[in-house]
């Protein structure tokens, strides 16, 4: 009897014990505040649940063969060149002399950065790509949600699907009338990413400026055409397609910003353009609808706009994950062989003409964020005196030691909640000083 006894209490310790498990670890409670929709990092536990979704999507997309060649082609990376690089620069070099961003990332952060630098370079896009499907990110996304708590999304969105734009549109209260919309493009060098791998990022930026003092924010996150599906022009024409969708819920340009990061900084560059090029300052008729001219946002900010396709301005850092060569050659498919890479619509940062973007620029001007460290630093800063030249009421925020789209990476890598949303809360810090 008292060996049963013994047993039972045993049994309920180890219950207990599993239940406080799944309490704290698979469905934590929302932070007390309620207010902010932070998920926190990336745990190790959703980078297995992630690798688990993952695995089937690559076999089938990309094929058994060749998901098996990249992974055997990446173990010698994986197994040796990774530990050492990171023991050599973790342990051995001392704190002050390691790249700016060694010297303030966590050991999480620095290994992710590392992998990517790895992926970036090496791994085919038609593999890369898969990681940021839909069939990938939104399952993640519902996990980590519910791990947190959220069985139900807190902030409500919906796809929008009609012919030549696909999208998805966030809102707090959809049955209300809107006063801000977020005009949002994202990046992947045109080849990979999709507005579901960036929801996260979306939601927690639409919680955000809900309590900055928007009664109603939208954001409509553009999901354009990788490449090699379509090339230039057909990313910038559904770019100009969302921004004419964005307007008739909008209503009024005085209250959307357009943003996007890398690529598609680029793509909404490219859209800024194109309202301030001279064709389309005229009135010209499609069928029986009469398309006047796009009247400008209010306001344009850029998280590191890759401005310019090919540039020696262009430069390796050993912190950025980016590398030119590989960039360079994401720029060159999407252009084609049939469009110069000095094409101003395709490669923005082309265009010096001061009148064109005095013609394009925002009411309320523009506000771009980059790292101090990234790749693209030193043509980012090029744009940016060009845009000054020509009178643009452009404001250049440069993080020390950034590296590159950071404030996009930093929410599902920095183990600080101040510094997952210190860029979230200065964008729209700007955003409100500019946008009443």
């Amino acid at each position: 009897m008292a060996r049963k006894d013994r047993f039972s209490a045993s049994s309920g310790a180890w219950k207990n014990a599993a239940s406080r498990f799944v309490a704290r670890v698979l469905v934590r409670q929302p932070p007390q505040d309620g207010m902010i929709l932070d998920l926190g990092p990336v745990s190790y536990l959703d980078c297995v649940v992630f690798c688990i979704l993952l695995a089937p999507q690559l076999i089938w997309r990309a094929g058994f063969l060749e998901t098996a060649l990249c992974v055997l082609r990446a173990l010698p990376f994986l197994l040796v060149q990774l530990p050492i690089e990171f023991l050599w620069d973790r342990c051995i070099v001392q704190r002050e002399s390691r790249p700016r961003f060694l010297q303030r990332a966590s050991v999480f952060e620095d290994i992710v950065v590392r992998c990517v630098r790895y992926a970036f370079a090496n791994i085919p896009p038609r593999i890369g790509r898969v990681f940021f499907l839909k069939h990938v990110s939104l399952p993640f996304l519902r996990f980590r949600l519910i791990r947190h708590g959220y069985w139900r999304p807190p902030i409500y969105w919906r796809e929008h699907r009609e012919t030549g734009l696909k999208g998805i549109w966030l809102v707090q209260r959809p049955l209300d009338k809107v006063d801000f919309v977020l005009y949002y493009a994202h990046g992947g060098g045109f080849a990979m990413g999709s507005p579901h791998f960036y929801l996260e990022f979306l939601l927690t930026w639409l919680s955000v400026l809900s309590l900055s003092g928007y009664n109603n924010p939208a954001i409509f996150a553009l999901e354009y055409t990788l490449v090699p599906d379509a090339m230039f022009p057909a990313q910038v024409q559904e770019t100009i397609r969302g921004y004419e969708h964005v307007l008739t819920v909008a209503r009024d340009p005085s209250i959307v910003c357009v943003s996007g990061d890398s690529a598609g900084a680029t793509l909404i560059s490219s859209l800024l353009l194109h309202l301030g090029s001279k064709e389309a300052w005229e009135v010209s008729r499609e069928g029986t609808r009469d398309r006047s001219r796009l009247r400008k946002p209010a306001l344009a900010l850029l998280i590191s706009p890759w401005m310019t396709l090919v540039s020696i301005r262009h430069e390796n850092t050993a912190s950025d994950y980016l590398g030119a060569q590989p960039l360079h050659q994401y720029g060159m498919r999407f252009a084609g062989a049939k469009i110069s890479l000095d094409d101003p619509l395709a490669s923005p940062g082309c265009c010096k003409d001061e009148a064109w973007w005095k013609r394009s620029s925002p009411s309320k001007g523009m506000i771009i964020n980059y790292g101090q460290d990234e790749v693209l630093a030193r043509d980012i800063e090029d744009s940016v005196k060009t845009w000054r030249h020509a009178g643009v009421n452009v404001e250049s925020r440069c993080e020390p030691g950034g590296i590159h789209a950071w404030p996009v990476a930093s929410i599902f890598l920095s183990g600080s909640r101040d510094e997952r949303l210190k860029a979230l809360k200065a964008m729209t810090a700007d955003i409100r000083e500019r946008v009443h």
